[in-house]
């Protein structure tokens, strides 16, 4: 059965680009499966621990031998395991912070990413493969081809790289420019940030079929 995972990551709260084209992107889904399940976390307001020195290699030791915070980090680790396991869809709205990806989505993937886990122990091989992975990536400024600033996205070039582990591809639906409704520097640049807001809602309306009559 279709099951859509949604994934938000902004600390932006209603001001976020990401969130309210994710809660778009999620309705398109719920039109395409009518009455499917939907799972919800919000890595912005409830993000993953970040391992640390103790909790880091917390998967490479036997559980009868785990502290008590290594034994919690694993079944973090397994409980975003048992999202992803059970969802066909991923959608993850994942804005540019500082040139590269909120630090929950860093901690999320540092959990998901867990050999003899979400990896064969023996092979290394990616053990979720299969699912549509989509990645709502919205930038404050302008980083397209020909721009000042083209390839410093370094979110959506790490973002692919961390998900092969595991077996898993994305696809981006990006946005560009939000920070023009609000920077007066950026005065300029306002329409175009406009069209690009357009551009990406109308690829996000055409990710999935909806179900008609």
């Amino acid at each position: 059965m279709a099951h859509l995972l949604h994934i938000d990551s902004s600390i932006s709260g209603a001001r976020s680009v990401t969130r309210k084209l994710t809660a778009r992107a999620a309705a398109v889904w719920r039109a395409a499966h009518p009455g499917a399940p939907v799972t919800y976390r919000d890595l912005g307001a409830d993000p993953l621990p970040h391992l640390d020195s103790e909790t880091g290699l917390a998967r490479f030791i036997p559980s009868a031998e785990r502290t008590p915070a290594q034994a919690e980090s694993v079944r973090l680790t397994e409980e975003v395991l048992a999202e992803v396991r059970a969802a066909d869809t991923v959608l993850l709205g994942q804005p540019l912070y500082n040139y590269g990806p909120p630090s929950g989505v860093k901690s999320w993937i540092d959990h998901l990413v867990a050999r003899g886990f979400s990896m064969d122990a023996e092979t290394g091989e990616g053990l979720l493969g299969g699912r549509d992975f989509v990645v709502i990536s919205a930038r404050g400024g302008r980083y397209g081809l020909g721009s000042p600033r083209h390839g410093w996205d370094h979110a959506q070039t790490w973002l692919p790289c961390a998900l092969s582990w595991v077996g898993m591809e994305a696809r981006f639906v990006t946005v560009e420019m939000t920070a023009a409704a609000w920077v007066s520097e950026m005065t300029e640049l306002r329409a175009r940030a406009v069209e690009s807001l357009a551009a990406a809602e109308r690829e996000i309306d055409a990710l999935w079929t909806p179900v008609t009559a």
